[in-house]
């Protein structure tokens, strides 16, 4: 995964001769904290406890749903379960590809890989749940990508879908559980089922507050697949993780989410994926800006011109000199304590956007709120704490069935 000029370090990425180096997110004795850094009790991924699942998977088919997040260590899951002679047949990939160097959106095929003649089944392309002849010589599907617990966020999609399939065909989704960088609160409004996608499935909030493996119970336990069907689930849990951690992802989870400030500011962002404005694909920033050349230039001076690059082939406003808000400045630790979306940045634009009628790509802006009516408030003039108020009963419903769910002591 590279922008134009560097964007990450490289840490050795060790399964199949031909997947690239990939990006390390930060220090590795910053991966956890609790109010301050946690060295002393270190989370152990679900992943990581081996004794716990190996054994299960031997004499068994297994595919492996992963990316370039699924790792044990320094050593890929699969190089791992292979080394450990189970008997893995075939890996699907997620959206940016089992790599994770695939550009959003990015129609991806399927391969083989040349080392090992593993088949590489893309999710991301001419189908997005495994068909049954996909999974006919398989026996148990080992999902293991590291989710940044958005509702839009496609990597629980995808496993959705999984857990679709594995129930209709009868056959196991084993799914190993990691951390949430955004498990330590819930906000954002619920998903209207008139407006379900890809990006959006179930009636959730933004920020669901649940690990990946929560998160595969509560679609299960509240019956969420199609025809209500409930898939064979096993969760590989993790030690020492609680909903209080400030996790910080080891990885960059996707090629547009490079380092942990604009991890943080995904929620707040990608609602402007729905607009006009550009928020940094194409540029060292995603994610981390937004702007848009109609804006006013000494009210937003930050200059950026979004290009074609690896991660982002053709960018909103590609080669167009954007004025915009840089928020690369503000401190981590502050992005960390609000605890909540940060709506501003969206009212300030659309307050200062001057064809407002052309602000919001209305499709999209609807899919990624979950409905129509946050555009609508926005349109009639509603203030951040007014609109937050009115998610209010359903962020309270959801917390009663999301509690039903949870594997790890619950943030304060």
């Amino acid at each position: 995964m590279r922008l134009q000029n560097t964007l990450f370090a490289i840490i050795t990425f060790s399964v199949l001769a031909s997947i690239p180096l990939i990006t390390s997110c930060l220090n590795a004795s910053q991966k956890s904290q609790s109010g301050n850094f946690n060295e002393e009790i270190p989370i152990i991924p679900g992943a990581e406890r081996t004794q716990d699942y190996f054994n299960q998977l031997k004499g068994r088919r297994v595919a492996v749903a992963g990316n370039h997040t699924s790792m044990i260590g320094k050593v890929h899951l699969v190089d791992s379960l292979l080394s450990a002679g189970v008997n893995v047949v075939k890996v699907f990939g997620p959206e940016h590809g089992f790599r994770g160097t695939a550009a959003d959106g990015e129609h991806i095929s399927n391969e083989k890989d040349p080392r090992t003649g593993l088949l590489l089944v893309s999710l991301y392309g001419a189908n997005r749940k495994p068909t049954k002849e996909q999974l006919e010589d398989v026996d148990v599907i080992v999902f293991d990508m590291q989710d940044v617990g958005m509702r839009f966020y496609t990597y629980i999609s995808t496993m959705t879908l999984i857990m679709q399939a594995a129930a209709e065909q009868g056959k196991e989704v084993m799914v190993l559980d990691r951390p949430n960088p955004h498990g330590h609160y819930v906000d954002g409004p619920i998903l209207d089922l008139a407006y379900t996608s890809f990006v959006g499935m179930h009636p959730i909030p933004v920020v669901h507050g649940m690990t990946i493996g929560e998160y595969a119970q509560m679609v299960n336990g509240e019956g969420w697949l199609t025809g209500g069907r409930k898939c064979k689930l096993t969760v590989i849990s993790m030690d020492n993780y609680t909903h209080n951690h400030l996790y910080q992802v080891p990885l960059a989870p996707s090629p547009n989410l490079p380092n942990m400030r604009a991890v943080y500011l995904y929620p707040s962002l990608c609602l402007f994926e729905g607009t006009a404005l550009s928020i940094g694909r194409g540029t060292e920033m995603p994610f981390q800006v937004f702007g848009h050349p109609d804006l006013d230039a000494e009210k937003y001076p930050l200059r950026f011109t979004p290009l074609s690059v690896q991660a982002s082939v053709n960018p909103p406003l590609l080669g167009k000199e954007c004025r915009g808000r840089d928020l690369r400045g503000i401190p981590i630790e502050t992005l960390q304590a609000e605890r909540r979306m940060n709506l501003s940045y969206l009212l300030e634009a659309y307050r200062d956007f001057p064809a407002k009628e052309i602000f919001f790509i209305t499709s999209s802006f609807d899919r990624l709120a979950g409905s129509n009516l946050l555009r609508s408030q926005i349109m009639a003039g509603l203030n951040e704490e007014q609109i937050r108020q009115s998610w209010q009963p359903g962020l309270e419903a959801f917390k009663k069935i999301r509690a039903k769910y949870l594997l790890y002591p619950d943030f304060e």
